[in-house]
């Protein structure tokens, strides 16, 4: 017999494993992501979607790309860890979980996918909102969460969506682009943001992310 779940004891996990911020999403809820790419896509018997955010280092927006990209390295393997760590917890209560790890996903047309879109989950999770520069911002946090996520057969109850306007008719990220990847977001996985992503030594380099460190909200409510 499972062990009953709430919320509240599902955060909690998340805030141990080493999480910032946790939040929840109905599976159902996800109506609009692509053929493939939902949460029962994943796991058929998927009810919630609980998001895990962890800050990035506010530093590193001043630092080179090369160590911009290792510590951003550091952090997608800190975040799945954490869903890992979560799910297992939530299998040791007697329910079914799957870590979503920060980048895991497949191809399609030669463009990679996120299993899910970790992005879409958090703000459906009330975790933050989209911005314009297409990163997830949090009004504590800014963009500088990084996410991860965990999927359960558990009937959690979800979070509202947030409230708050980020971008307020600010246009900067989309002047800073240097391909102009964020002028139809419509179009964006289509884009040039891709030619900053390189390998380089076997090792993956982002070479720019001027669209973060121009934000006037990259550190949220200082």
């Amino acid at each position: 017999m499972p062990n009953e779940l709430s919320s509240e004891i599902v955060k909690e996990y998340g805030i141990k494993a080493g999480a910032s911020v946790v939040g929840i999403a109905a599976a159902k809820d996800f109506g609009l992501a692509p053929e493939g790419f939902k949460p029962s896509d994943n796991m058929e018997e998927c009810r919630s979607v609980i998001v895990l955010g962890s800050a990035f280092p506010k530093e590193m927006l001043s630092k080179t790309s090369d160590e911009y990209t290792a510590s951003r390295n550091e952090m997608v393997t800190k975040m799945t860890d954490m869903a890992k760590a979560v799910a297992k917890r939530i299998n040791k209560d007697g329910h079914k979980a799957k870590a979503i790890s920060a980048t895991g996903g497949k191809f399609v047309d030669g463009n990679h996918f996120g299993f899910i879109s970790l992005k879409h989950a958090a703000e459906l999770a009330g975790i933050g909102v989209i911005s314009r520069n297409y990163l997830l911002t949090n009004s504590q946090y800014g963009n500088l969460l990084w996410l991860s996520a965990v999927l359960t057969d558990a009937d959690l109850t979800p979070d509202k969506k947030a409230p708050y306007n980020i971008c307020n008719n600010c246009n900067k990220c989309v002047e800073t682009c240097p391909t102009g990847a964020l002028d139809n977001l419509a179009q964006f996985g289509k884009k040039g943001c891709s030619k900053f992503y390189k390998i380089e030594n076997k090792k993956f380099v982002i070479k720019c992310f001027s669209c973060r460190r121009v934000c006037p909200n990259r550190f949220g409510n200082e």
